[in-house]
């Protein structure tokens, strides 16, 4: 149980570094001054779209055979290690807002997390462990870290760390993890 919550949690919370969203919360705290609001509108919107991620990771993994599974996630480690090397963008628009901090962070949020990699690995992280609950414990629990690192210490963390170093690794857990699957996938079919 730990051990699925942590592994969850560090996937997330370095793959979320420079991620698009750890964008949107420092563009959010910028803009609106209203910390505690942004953080639960971004623990709302990563509970949901965390919770619908890994339920659909648990489907899956009932209804694939375990090498093919182990194989799918493996494949799916490393492309999220690739793409955790390239770093985001997020275009702000300039518009104001007439639903308050609360509803646009979680309504942004749960938006930008569609398709993200931090959404996919928890569908993956989900298939993997066969847990709705710690692995939505672990991402969320990475995405309010990494992202309240934005919202808190935004500008003075952008001065100290580079993103860069973060990102490859972020990368290097995502390809270590990639590989194990796989190991795990061939030994599945060979045994």
């Amino acid at each position: 149980m730990i051990n699925i919550i942590f592994i969850s949690f560090l996937l997330v919370a370095l793959g979320e570094m420079g991620d698009k969203t750890q964008l949107l919360a420092f563009s959010l705290a910028a803009r609106f001054r209203d910390r505690w609001s942004i953080m639960a509108g971004i623990l709302v919107a990563t509970v949901l779209n965390h919770a619908l991620a890994s339920s659909l990771g648990a489907w899956m993994a009932e209804r694939i055979s375990p090498s093919f599974l182990s194989g799918a996630v493996g494949v799916s480690f490393l492309l999220f290690g690739v793409w955790a090397l390239k770093p985001d963008r997020f275009e702000e628009t300039e518009r104001p807002t007439r639903f308050g901090t609360f509803v646009t962070t979680a309504s942004l949020f749960f938006l930008a997390e569609i398709g993200d990699k931090t959404q996919l690995a928890t569908a993956a992280l989900a298939a993997k462990y066969q847990s709705v609950l710690f692995v939505t414990v672990g991402t969320t629990l990475g995405m309010l870290a990494s992202d309240g690192l934005a919202v808190f210490f935004g500008e003075k963390f952008s001065e100290r760390v580079q993103t860069q170093w973060i990102r490859r690794t972020a990368a290097g857990l995502f390809f270590l993890f990639g590989i194990f699957s796989l190991f795990a996938a061939a030994t599945r079919r060979g045994g």
